[in-house]
C-alpha cells in the first residue's frame, strides 16, 4: 500500500478540516494537476468558473455563509484577474483562500538567470506574491515540501482568525512531494485584550448604559464576521433596549425581533429610524464600521456614540486600544445592567401597490411590490447600485439572509456572489438578488456557471439604461429632469432577458406590474436554473429614500 503523503494532499485535508465543500476554479496548466489529482478525488466539489473575477466573487459569497471560501487560479494571467475580488474580501473581512498554481523552481530560476521566459511570467518569483501581500492577511509561497505544512497552517490560521483572505502560491513541482501529515487541528488564534483597557472600557460603557435616558444599540457587521450573534442577542435581551443595524450588517440578527427598530444608513433610513437615532442620548455601536455608505448625509455624533470595532473603543475624547469586541460584550453581560424597554415605532412594511397591474413599473414601485415574495426562506442580495436604497428597507426575517458588499462596493459583485451563496445556503432557501444593469454587464457570465450547476437564483436586473448610482453620487439633477445624464453614465442597452437563450436558463422582460407578477411566479417555479428578470424602469426613476440628495 502506498503511504506517500504529499503537499497537495496536505492542502486538501486542511481545507476539508475547515468545512470547505466547494472550490471555484479556472483551468490552468500550473494548477491543473493539483485540482485533478487531489481536489477532484476528495469531498470538495470543483466548480468550474468562467473567469477569475467571477470565481473570486463566488468564493466571497460562499464564505459569508460558510465561514471559508476558496478559489484556485493559475499564475499572473489568472491570479491578477482576481485582484478586485480579493481586495473586496479584504476590506469586508471575508475569509477567502486564493490558491495560485505557480511555475516550478526550475522555470523560475531559468527565467531569472537567463531571461528565457515561461508563459505568464512578468518579473520572476515575486510579482504575484508582492501584489497580494497588500490585500491579504497572509501571503505564502510553497516552494519547499519541508516548510509546506507550517506555511499552509500559518496562512489558513490567519484566514480564520482575522476573517480576511489569504494567498497560497503552490508551485507545480512541489504538489507531489512528500511532507509531514497534519499534527493537530487548526483553530483560530486567540484575540487578546489589554486587561486595563478592557476594564476601563467596560466600566465607561456600562455607566453610560445605566445613566442614559434613551439608549440605543447599533449592531455592526463584526457581530457576524466573528460569530458573536448569540452573545449580541443575549446582551440585547438583558438590556431590553432597541437596536438598529446598517446596510452592511442588515439581517445579521432577525428583523422579526421585537427589539429591532430598522436599518440606519443616514438620510436613506426610514423616518422612524432617523427619529430614534436623533432622540437617543447614548448609542452603543458594536462592530460598526464607519463608511460613507452608512453615513449618507448624516453627521456622525461622536459625542454620544461609543464605537467598539477594529479592536478599539472610541467614545467622544475617550480612546482605548486592544479591546476585543467579544471580551467587551462578555464584560457587559457580567455587569448585568438591565433597562426597561424603550418605546419605539418600527417602520411599516410597505404593502404591494393596489393600482392597475397594467401600470408601468417605477424603481420605488418595484420595491413596494416585491416584499410579498420575500419570506423566511429567502436570501436577499443587492449590488452596488440604486438597489442599495430599495433593498435597505426590505424586511428580511431570517438572520444572515442579506448579502451586500456595501463597504467596498464593487459594481457587478452580486451576480457571481450569488453562485457561491446558492452553493453555501440550506437546501430549503432560495436566493433572490437585485442588480443594476451596468453592474450586471460586468459579470453576466455568472449565468453560465449557475446554469451549468443547476443553481436557481432569481436575478432582477433593473434596466434604466444608466450607471444610476454613479450619476447619483456625482449630480442628482438628472433625476429631477433639470440636467442631462453624464455621457459616461449612459449604457449600451442589452436585451437582458435574451441572455437566457444564450446560457440555457429562463428569462423574462417586464414593463408592468402584471408582467412582473407573472415573471416572479414563473421564476419561483423554476428550480433547475437561474431566472433572469429584466425590469424596465425610466432612467429618471429612483427609490424614494434616495431623493434626499439634491446635488
Amino acid at each position: 500500500m502506498d503511504n506517500k503523503y504529499t503537499v497537495g494532499q496536505y492542502l486538501v485535508d486542511r481545507l476539508l478540516e475547515l468545512k470547505l465543500e466547494h472550490l471555484f476554479s479556472i483551468a490552468g496548466d500550473y494548477s491543473i494537476d493539483w485540482v485533478n489529482n487531489y481536489v477532484e478525488p476528495s469531498h470538495i466539489q470543483v466548480i468550474e468558473e468562467v473567469n477569475e473575477l467571477n470565481a473570486g466573487y463566488a468564493a466571497d459569497g460562499y464564505a459569508r455563509l460558510r465561514g471559508i471560501g476558496a478559489l484556485c487560479v493559475t499564475y499572473s494571467a489568472g491570479a491578477l484577474s482576481a485582484v478586485n475580488a480579493i481586495a473586496g474580501a479584504y476590506v469586508e473581512k471575508v475569509p477567502v483562500v486564493l490558491i495560485n498554481g505557480t511555475p516550478s523552481i526550475q522555470r523560475t530560476l531559468t527565467f531569472e538567470q537567463t531571461g528565457f521566459s515561461s508563459h505568464h511570467f512578468i518579473s520572476g518569483r515575486e510579482t504575484d506574491l508582492q501584489v497580494f501581500e497588500y490585500i491579504t492577511t497572509a501571503a505564502v509561497r510553497i516552494d519547499s515540501p519541508d516548510l509546506a505544512p507550517m506555511l499552509i497552517d500559518y496562512a489558513l490560521t490567519q484566514c480564520i482568525t482575522e476573517m480576511r483572505p489569504v494567498y497560497i502560491e503552490l508551485l507545480e513541482d512541489i504538489v507531489d512531494l512528500e511532507c509531514d501529515r497534519p499534527a493537530k487541528a487548526l483553530k483560530a488564534a486567540r484575540i487578546f485584550s489589554n486587561p486595563q483597557s478592557l476594564r476601563q472600557s467596560i466600566d465607561q460603557i456600562n455607566e453610560r448604559l445605566e445613566n442614559a435616558a434613551k439608549p440605543l444599540i447599533w449592531i455592526g457587521v463584526e457581530i457576524d464576521r466573528f460569530g458573536l450573534r448569540e452573545k449580541a442577542e443575549d446582551l440585547l435581551r438583558q438590556l431590553k433596549i432597541p437596536y438598529v443595524t446598517e446596510l452592511l450588517s442588515k439581517a445579521v440578527l432577525s428583523e422579526d425581533d421585537a427589539l429591532f427598530a430598522g436599518v440606519f444608513d443616514g438620510q436613506s433610513s426610514a423616518a422612524s429610524v432617523q427619529e430614534l437615532v436623533t432622540d437617543s442620548d447614548f448609542i452603543l455601536a458594536l462592530g460598526v464600521w464607519l463608511t460613507d455608505i452608512n453615513a449618507l448625509g448624516w453627521p456622525t455624533d461622536f459625542e454620544h456614540t461609543a464605537f467598539v470595532s477594529l479592536d478599539t473603543v472610541k467614545y467622544g475624547a475617550y480612546f482605548s486600544a486592544q479591546v476585543s469586541l467579544a471580551d467587551l460584550i462578555d464584560g457587559l453581560l457580567e455587569k448585568g445592567v438591565t433597562r426597561g424597554t424603550r418605546y419605539f415605532s418600527r417602520p411599516p412594511v410597505p404593502e404591494a401597490p393596489e393600482g392597475n397591474l397594467a401600470n408601468p413599473i417605477t424603481y420605488q414601485g418595484f420595491y413596494d411590490f416585491i416584499p410579498e415574495f420575500i419570506g423566511k426562506d429567502t436570501i436577499v442580495g443587492s449590488d452596488a447600485s440604486m438597489n442599495y436604497f430599495g433593498s435597505l428597507l426590505l424586511k428580511v426575517p431570517t438572520p444572515r439572509s442579506f448579502i451586500s458588499q456595501s463597504s467596498y462596493s464593487a459594481i457587478g459583485y452580486i451576480g457571481p456572489a450569488a453562485t457561491g451563496v446558492c452553493l453555501a445556503k440550506e437546501s430549503h432557501q432560495r436566493v433572490m438578488i437585485f442588480a443594476g444593469d451596468g453592474g450586471f454587464q460586468m459579470t453576466a457570465q455568472c449565468l453560465s456557471t449557475q446554469t451549468r450547476f443547476e443553481l436557481n437564483p432569481i436575478i432582477f436586473v433593473i434596466d434604466n439604461g444608466i450607471y444610476g448610482v454613479e450619476q447619483w453620487l456625482a449630480d442628482t439633477a438628472a433625476f429631477r429632469g433639470t440636467k442631462p445624464f453624464y455621457k459616461s453614465c449612459l449604457l449600451h442597452r442589452w436585451n437582458y432577458s435574451k441572455l437566457a437563450d444564450v446560457f440555457g436558463c429562463q428569462g423574462w422582460k417586464v414593463h408592468t406590474y402584471g408582467e412582473l407578477k407573472d415573471a416572479v411566479l414563473g421564476a419561483l417555479s423554476n428550480s433547475n436554473s437561474p431566472s433572469i428578470i429584466q425590469v424596465v424602469v425610466p432612467a429618471t426613476s429612483i427609490p424614494d429614500n434616495a431623493t434626499w440628495k439634491k446635488s
